[in-house]
């Protein structure tokens, strides 16, 4: 007897006349089709979501890990790597839910994308290290997983599509394909630690409130003694013309000068050494209210080095070994010592009492002047004063030269500052000076024929011989009685002159900006028109000007102003006893030291935020002593008193003729006013 078939066709219930299929295969396929949606609803009621009040903060809780652990790179249950997709926005975004009324997260192509398989069970879509993420659920009925404020998972896609996700506007794929692309979704990368500088203890120590010396401490090396004091106690070789040793006393204001003939005030008053700002410096700096033992607060570090008495006393008659000896030394004992290291000597600044060129050999020539300390690579690194610097190089910096008075207290400048605004002044100008005939650029002789022929001139001739150009008396009772003091250049660029008439409240008259306007930026205006008169030297030399008809033309108002400024300004250009200390006001001493460590802490700042001036021009460095709130530097009115010459040029100045000049600087040992 033939057996039935399991499922009858179509064709055989109607040859059979329509007959029905047996009753216990139709009940089996029914229960199986009961038992499995059974289990799927008890699967997703009872295992994926058994309290229904507190699935949001399940799943929002969920998608966080997901998101705070999110892995480069996951596998899914074909054994891929896939990568995880791109968070959308910081917004609420369902998971991705397949259903009749539901709107799938992620679709490729026309197909819904299906929710990760492992066998025969769902499993979540993505598995975050140890945690689950929500999965997609696939059914009619299934709520959509809600998370709050949280970035959710994007349903994993098959390896040649990439759904799109929407945010606002913009598409941005939601995740990218393929097994060695890199993930959508990078977490941010941790920022690296800024660098750490050793002076930045130094830097912080200005933020300090309650510390009066914060960013101002100066750490001083302890040089051995053939660097300073040796020299001193064998002062009678500084000088092959001039014996040093009383000039050395009293700190290094020499000895005191009497009052006969009531020109100074009583006390205060010295005969100090045009070049003697080494020692003077020096002893002021052992005074100085902010000095540590501990150069990690330093602001700046001092090296007590009498440079200026060591390159005085090797310029005549000494080979250039001898002329760089000690200079070598004090580079190669620098260069040992731990605070060097911390900047490699941009941190670090000495004095060296004399004119640029006289460190500043060119060539190793035995004919050429003066040592090398400032060419030396180390060296370069240091700030030098000096009392004239180069207009072409960046490491030397002009401070005023030493005058005659050196006040005890701040009453002592008061009472002289009154002093020279009631002097009458009889003359409006004079000049105290010899001429140059050697010099075919120097305009002093015209200068001297102009106010020889004037009667509004006084004039004091100088020469080699004994004159009262060398009696300081009789220079200043000269600029005390005069409104305007010429000024022009000497065997440099600059003269002790200027600083002694400032004192007198004598308007200096420049004929060069190199004799004071690019030298001492730190002690006088910018604004030199405020203090000083400038008559470029080429009209005088050729004869095209004349002085006393410009000196005329100043309106007495304007002269009163500029005298008011110049005696304001004498407490910046003199240098106060160093065996004392000015209660509030400043001296020359006092701003050259806050030049220095607002020059240092500038450094140290840009060193830190990586802003230090790449294009600098060394070239230029007097243009940039004249810049104000800018870094960059252009053409400028004074192009042609510092262009470098070709060589025979007698037109320009230059670092040779400035060095030829200095070789005359005899003239300056045997009288301070020549």
């Amino acid at each position: 007897m033939r057996r039935r078939s399991v499922l009858p066709s179509h064709h055989d219930d109607a040859e059979k006349g329509g007959g029905k299929p047996p009753q216990s295969r139709l009940c089996f396929l029914a229960t199986l089709c009961v038992m499995f949606w059974v289990l799927i609803f008890y699967f997703h009621f009872s295992v994926l979501a058994p309290d229904p009040d507190a699935r949001p903060v399940a799943v929002a809780t969920q998608a966080r890990i997901a998101h705070d652990h999110l892995p480069d790179r996951v596998f899914n249950h074909d054994g891929l790597l896939r990568t995880p997709p791109a968070a959308v926005g910081k917004e609420e975004a369902p998971a991705a839910v397949v259903g009749k009324e539901e709107a799938p997260a992620a679709v490729v192509g026309k197909e819904e994308a299906p929710v990760a398989v492992v066998g025969k069970e769902e499993a979540p879509a993505a598995v975050v290290g140890k945690e689950e993420a929500p999965a997609a659920v696939v059914g009619k009925e299934a709520p959509a997983a809600v998370v709050e404020k949280e970035e959710a998972p994007a349903a994993v896609v098959e390896k040649e599509e990439a759904p799109v996700a929407v945010v606002g506007k913009e598409e941005v794929p939601a995740a990218v394909v393929g097994k060695e692309e890199a993930p959508a979704a990078v977490a941010e990368k941790e920022e690296a630690p800024p660098k750490e500088y050793p002076f930045q203890r130094a830097l912080k120590m200005a933020e300090n409130a309650s510390d009066p010396c914060g960013g101002r401490y100066i750490y001083v090396h302890e040089l051995p003694p053939r660097f300073n004091e040796d020299m001193l106690r064998e002062c009678h070789s500084l000088s092959v013309w001039t014996n040093m040793c009383k000039f050395t006393g009293n700190d290094g204001l020499g000895p005191p000068l009497s009052n006969e003939d009531g020109v100074f005030s009583n006390t205060g008053w010295y005969a100090t050494n045009q070049f003697a700002v080494d020692v003077i410096f020096g002893n002021r700096m052992k005074q100085y209210e902010c000095l540590t033992k501990d150069s990690s607060i330093a602001a700046a570090v001092f090296v007590p080095f009498y440079a200026g008495f060591d390159v005085a006393r090797y310029l005549w008659g000494y080979n250039i070994s001898m002329r760089d000896a000690a200079p070598h030394d004090l580079v190669d004992w620098l260069r040992k010592r731990p605070e060097w290291n911390v900047m490699g000597g941009r941190d670090h600044f000495l004095v060296g009492g004399r004119i640029a060129w006289d460190f500043r050999r060119l060539t190793d020539e035995e004919s050429d002047w003066g040592n090398k300390l400032l060419f030396m690579p180390a060296a370069k690194n240091m700030s030098m004063l000096v009392v004239e610097s180069s207009p072409w190089n960046a490491n030397d910096f002009a401070v005023p030269y030493p005058t005659y008075f050196h006040p005890a207290k701040d009453e002592d400048v008061f009472l002289w500052q009154d002093r020279m605004r009631s002097l009458e002044r009889p003359w409006l100008f004079s000049f105290a000076g010899a001429p140059r005939p050697g010099d075919p650029m120097s305009i002093r002789g015209q200068l001297i024929d102009q106010c020889r022929t004037s009667s509004f001139c006084k004039l004091l001739e100088c020469d080699l011989g004994e004159s009262k150009c060398h009696s300081p008396s009789a220079i200043m009772k000269m600029f005390q009685s005069s409104l305007f003091c010429l000024q022009p250049q000497g065997d440099s660029y600059t003269r002790r002159s200027a600083f002694d008439s400032m004192l007198a409240g004598c308007i200096p008259v420049f004929f060069h900006p190199g004799s004071a306007y690019v030298q001492y930026t730190w002690h006088l205006p910018k604004n030199y028109t405020s203090y000083s008169v400038f008559i470029p030297e080429g009209g005088v030399r050729d004869g095209n000007v004349s002085v006393e008809e410009i000196l005329r033309s100043i309106h007495p108002d304007v002269v009163k102003q500029m005298r008011e400024e110049v005696i304001n300004l004498i407490p910046k250009v003199i240098y106060a006893d160093p065996r004392s200390k000015l209660e509030t006001l400043k001296d020359a001493f006092d701003v050259s030291v806050s030049a220095i460590i607002n020059k240092v802490t500038q450094l140290r700042r840009d060193i830190i935020s990586g802003s230090e001036d790449k294009d600098f021009i060394e070239e230029n460095s007097w243009k940039y002593e004249l810049l104000e709130g800018q870094r960059t530097v252009g053409p400028h009115e004074w192009d042609p008193f510092f262009s470098k010459p070709k060589p025979k040029d007698k037109g320009a100045d230059s670092g040779n003729s400035s060095a030829e000049a200095a070789k005359n600087s005899w003239k300056i040992e045997r009288g301070d006013q020549n």
